[in-house]
């Protein structure tokens, strides 16, 4: 049975399934259902995503809104990679904040990231990135915060990052919560 870590941020889950080695190689089981209902987590997963993504490049903040909001379960196949949420759901007492956690092919651990978080990641090893989402993307229910917003004053551990044009013009968290209050 995997290790199901709870987050600092209500709702986040951190899971490390158990690794089978020998001298052939490895085994293990990269989904289970039950890990995340054992937690009160319960989807059907609608859309798999992979990425390629060279070392120091930097994807996000991302997410979905409304009809079309999604939770995410993350990890990374190959590589290794910063995984960043930051929370944006309205009434939470934990609203503006962040968390991170290094998800390692070595060691396949993943990341279940609810409804109402923000998602980026930053690329410390060449990476192949997978996720589960519990709900299709819609483009026009798109948004994202500023990855670099001083106020959340994110270390995504790369000296020189490689961003996309859209993701350096999100508005920042303020402009987000001026604008719309949370997700």
């Amino acid at each position: 049975m995997a290790q199901v870590k709870k987050a600092t941020l209500t709702g986040v889950l951190e899971i490390f399934p158990r690794i089978f080695e020998d001298q052939r190689g490895y085994f293990f089981e990269s989904y289970r259902a039950d890990w995340l209902q054992s937690e009160g987590v319960d989807h059907d997963w609608v859309q798999d995503n992979q990425s390629f993504s060279q070392k120091g490049t930097v994807r996000g903040l991302h997410f979905q809104r409304g009809d079309f909001a999604q939770a995410k379960l993350v990890r990374v196949i190959q590589g290794k990679v910063l995984d960043v949420i930051v929370d944006l759901r309205k009434g939470s007492s934990t609203f503006g904040e962040k968390y991170s956690a290094i998800l390692d092919s070595s060691r396949n651990n993943l990341m279940y990231v609810p409804k109402g978080f923000a998602h980026g990641f930053s690329v410390l090893e060449d990476s192949i990135f997978a996720y589960k989402c519990s709900n299709y993307y819609n483009k026009e229910s798109e948004g994202g915060i500023l990855w670099n917003d001083p106020a959340l004053d994110i270390d995504w551990q790369i000296d020189e990052p490689i961003t996309s044009e859209k993701d350096a013009e999100w508005p920042t968290l303020e402009e987000f919560k001026i604008s719309e209050g949370g997700l």
